[in-house]
């Protein structure tokens, strides 16, 4: 069974982004997702305010961050939603997001991130099943913290977010209860995170295949081709800045030969990233089109190499409008689109 969850950015005005999350929840999707940055508007209050309008859809950030946040303060939040939810929280933790913490000031190398994350992930567990916590590590240290902030699970899930890996990949299949791998589009891609993926969940005497292994994938899915492909090729420029080297060689790809689209970007010149984003770059790395093209896309390079949950970063045109000022046409929106994966592709793959 291959799940499909919808991931927002909650850049939309706050009654669109909530109806956005109750036409998921109508739809059948496992969760609604949102990414946790200063960037964005503030998708706990977002999901907190969802929580009463939905009934079966789990919601939570994918992902949040150890380095800008404290690990008992997203327990916490994330106690808090699971209550308001009845059941229905997780989360998707990292170390953070490179270009966010470089405008933080932060030189993220010096932190040892991949042991920071590994420390982050026992605080948040341990603080959720006990509720207390006396801990003295590395990187956090608490004597005698507790919560009255209690989830309604018994256990919330606690998956990891990964890009370059392979260190990254294993420690999830080690200690987390999935891996959601943001930006991976080929076969090779795949292949390498699913083997050390299960590498590190057998080394700690797991079943992978009871794991969650996801795939965050940017998506526009329209009955115009041309139009899907288009929408979806706007914001992969917009990405390109955010896949480490070996993600990109995975794809086929040199960061050298695309620096000048992230210098361009750098710079404020957004049309000329676009324009030098081309149709066949943009292929490479987004799942774009009719929804019988996207699903064989996924059956292709992903779900084969054992993927078992799609999440679908949808592009609309509101989005696009509002990172580029562009109109675009031929792309339904966000709701459009939830409709279109919930009806042609999800049975088409289940």
């Amino acid at each position: 069974m291959v799940r499909f969850s919808y991931v927002q950015l909650p850049d939309y005005p706050l009654d669109d982004c909530i109806a956005n999350i109750r036409a998921a929840d109508e739809l059948g999707f496992y969760a609604c997702y949102s990414v946790d940055e200063t960037w964005h508007k503030d998708m706990w209050l977002l999901f907190a305010a969802a929580a009463d309008k939905t009934s079966t859809i789990r919601m939570g950030p994918n992902v949040t961050h150890v380095i800008l946040r404290e690990p008992t303060l997203i327990a916490q939040q994330l106690a808090t939603l699971d209550e308001l939810t009845n059941g229905r929280a997780e989360a998707v933790v990292s170390f953070g997001n490179l270009g966010l913490l470089h405008q933080y000031g932060i030189d993220w190398s010096e932190m040892k991130p991949l042991s920071r994350l590994r420390e982050g992930m026992h605080v948040l567990r341990t603080f959720l099943d006990d509720g207390a916590i006396t801990f003295d590590g590395d990187f956090f240290t608490y004597s005698g913290l507790y919560t009255f902030a209690r989830p309604v699970q018994e256990r919330v899930p606690l998956k990891l977010g990964g890009m370059g890996g392979p260190k990254s990949f294993e420690l999830a299949g080690e200690i987390a209860d999935g891996l959601h791998h943001a930006l991976g589009y080929s076969r090779e891609n795949y292949d390498y995170v699913a083997e050390h993926f299960r590498a590190g969940a057998q080394r700690a005497g797991r079943d992978p295949a009871e794991l969650d292994l996801g795939a965050w994938l940017v998506m526009a899915v329209g009955e115009d081709s041309h139009a899907a492909k288009d929408a979806a090729r706007i914001m992969v420029a917009f990405y390109i800045s955010s896949m480490p080297e070996s993600q990109l060689q995975r794809h086929g790809l040199e960061a050298a030969e695309l620096q000048p689209i992230v210098d361009a970007l750098g710079e404020g010149k957004v049309d000329k990233a676009i324009e030098m984003t081309s149709p066949e770059l943009a292929a490479k790395l987004s799942v774009a089109g009719t929804p019988e093209e996207c699903v064989e896309q996924l059956q292709a390079d992903i779900l084969p190499t054992g993927v078992n949950h799609v999440i679908a970063a949808l592009t609309d045109p509101a989005l696009v409008r509002l990172f580029t000022g562009r109109d675009i046409t031929g792309v339904p929106d966000v709701k459009g689109q939830l409709r279109l994966v919930a009806e042609r592709m999800m049975p088409a793959v289940n």
